[in-house]
């Protein structure tokens, strides 16, 4: 098996549940096929393990290469500037910084090819907002942390199910105004560019759902469908991609449909995320793609109505670790 360098965790919302999924998945570190180094700060870390009773010991490192060598007896840490001490549950404005500086280092790492990958923590957008963040998420973030040269894709995984939606965070009424052909076209090219590199698959099958119900019902019940979906998906074909649709979007999730495509291209976020979270809403993993590093997360948020208290569930962070292995496996991204 391809030996891999590390891969990184940010710290991701210091007052949330990111730093328990940390020490939980380290924890559970012979379940992973490679170790990862924390972006973070390691006192925050400590108060963490302590606070939960972890016996997760903390070993600072100024170098991801040294990871791999302290993984198996303790959690490596890249120190991150806290300026505050934080508290579960509670938003401190004052410790904003930290949670992008995390992630600016995760992608310099990433850039400077010192890490495999990289996995991020949830994060709180309003809170950042009040930092001078200007960014919807991490996915545009790192996009342009990477100077990457197109609109970066959001896809969804589980087990049996990849989704992407065309528009992400965005009320219903403006993502409806911001579908094109063209959108469709950008977003479908990279995904089936990504399933072919990330993933191995070499006719990756694209089925498109339709915007309204029963896919517009030949007009019936909206025009979408014809004005720019189904315009799209024949480009996509003269493309030579394997592409069927616009499918009823009640219908194309069931269990006998799923086998039968690689990827859902959605037209909403809700659309796409909610099958995803109905099939496993505790394993489901966030993947970027259109990036020139690995990036996963976990599909969940900061959950700060539990953060504290022991009970977060790190299911998601380790499949977002075990993807993030594989689709560097699958880049081969060696180590050194």
């Amino acid at each position: 098996m391809l030996a891999l360098k590390p891969i990184a965790v940010t710290m991701g919302e210091p007052a949330g549940i990111g730093g328990e999924i940390t020490l939980k998945s380290w924890r559970r570190r012979n379940d992973l096929s490679v170790p990862f180094v924390a972006i973070d700060n390691p006192d925050r870390l400590r108060n963490i393990a302590r606070d939960l009773g972890f016996a997760v010991p903390i070993e600072r490192v100024d170098d991801p290469k040294y990871a791999a060598e302290l993984f198996p007896e303790a959690l490596p840490v890249y120190s991150i500037d806290l300026p505050c001490a934080s508290r579960p549950g509670v938003l401190d404005k004052s410790n904003a910084n930290a949670a992008i500086a995390s992630i600016d280092k995760a992608a310099d790492l990433a850039t400077t090819n010192s890490i495999s990958a990289i996995v991020t923590n949830p994060i709180h957008k309003h809170n950042l907002y009040g930092a001078g963040f200007t960014y919807p998420g991490h996915t545009e973030y790192l996009a342009h942390l990477s100077g990457a040269n197109s609109e970066p894709v959001m896809m969804l995984t589980c087990d049996g199910l990849r989704t992407v939606p065309i528009t992400t965070h965005l009320s219903l009424r403006a993502a409806i105004s911001e579908l094109s052909i063209n959108r469709i076209l950008s977003q479908s090219r990279i995904t089936a560019r990504a399933l072919e590199q990330d993933f191995g698959l070499s006719t990756p099958r694209l089925v498109v759902a339709g915007l309204n119900p029963h896919a517009g019902e030949d007009g019936a019940m909206g025009r979408e469908e014809a004005r720019f979906i189904t315009p799209a998906i024949d480009i996509l074909r003269q493309d030579g991609l394997q592409v069927s649709g616009p499918l009823p979007p009640d219908t194309m999730f069931s269990a006998t449909a799923r086998p039968t495509y690689d990827v859902a291209i959605c037209m909403y976020h809700d659309q796409a995320l909610i099958p995803i979270k109905t099939l496993d809403f505790s394993g489901g993993v966030n993947v970027t793609l259109g990036l020139p590093f690995v990036r996963t997360s976990p599909d969940h948020g900061t959950a700060l109505d539990i953060a504290g208290k022991g009970v977060a569930d790190e299911t998601s962070m380790i499949a977002a670790l075990r993807m993030a292995a594989n689709i560097a496996r699958v880049r081969g991204v060696a180590a050194q």
